[in-house]
C-alpha cells in the first residue's frame, strides 16, 4: 500500500459551523461547511463540502462528509469522505482520511474506479487546505 500521485490541492475558508446534539455518550458534535478553490486532476475547481466532527473522550475527532467539486467547464464530481483527526491548542484542526467520488464523467472518470487519501487542515481563523494523493 502506497500514496500515488498527488490528485489534488485546495485552500479556502469554513463558511459555516453548527454545534450539533451530542452522541448517545456524551460526545460533542459539530458541523462544519467550507468551500474552496484549487485544482483536482490538473482541472481549476471550486469544492464545497460539509463534515460532521464528534469528539471522543480520548480527543479524538472522527468525522465524516460528503461534498461536490465542480470544474470551470462544468463537469461536476460528488465525493464522501471519513477521517480522524485532533483539535489543536490553537482551535485550529487536523485530518487525515480516506475520500471517494463518485457520478464523475469526463476529465474526472477516472475518480470513480480508485480510492483517495486527503489532508485537511483548517487554522483558528478558518482557513483551509486540503491535499489529496491517490491510494495505490
Amino acid at each position: 500500500m502506497a500514496l500515488g500521485e498527488q490528485l489534488g490541492h485546495d485552500t479556502g475558508q469554513v463558511t459555516g459551523t453548527r454545534v450539533l446534539p451530542p452522541t448517545e455518550q456524551g460526545e460533542a458534535r459539530v458541523e462544519v461547511s467550507f468551500e474552496t478553490r484549487g485544482r483536482l486532476l490538473d482541472e481549476e475547481v471550486v469544492d464545497m463540502g460539509t463534515y460532521v466532527s464528534v469528539l471522543g473522550a480520548d480527543g479524538v475527532l472522527r468525522g465524516e462528509g460528503q461534498g461536490c467539486t465542480m470544474s470551470g467547464g462544468g463537469e461536476t464530481v460528488v465525493w464522501t469522505g471519513t477521517g480522524v483527526g485532533e483539535l489543536l491548542n490553537d482551535g485550529a484542526t487536523s485530518f487525515r482520511g480516506a475520500i471517494f467520488y463518485r457520478g464523475a464523467s469526463g476529465t474526472f472518470a477516472r475518480l470513480n474506479k480508485i480510492a483517495a487519501v486527503f489532508e485537511y487542515d483548517a487554522d483558528a481563523s478558518g482557513k483551509t487546505e486540503t491535499r489529496v494523493f491517490e491510494w495505490k
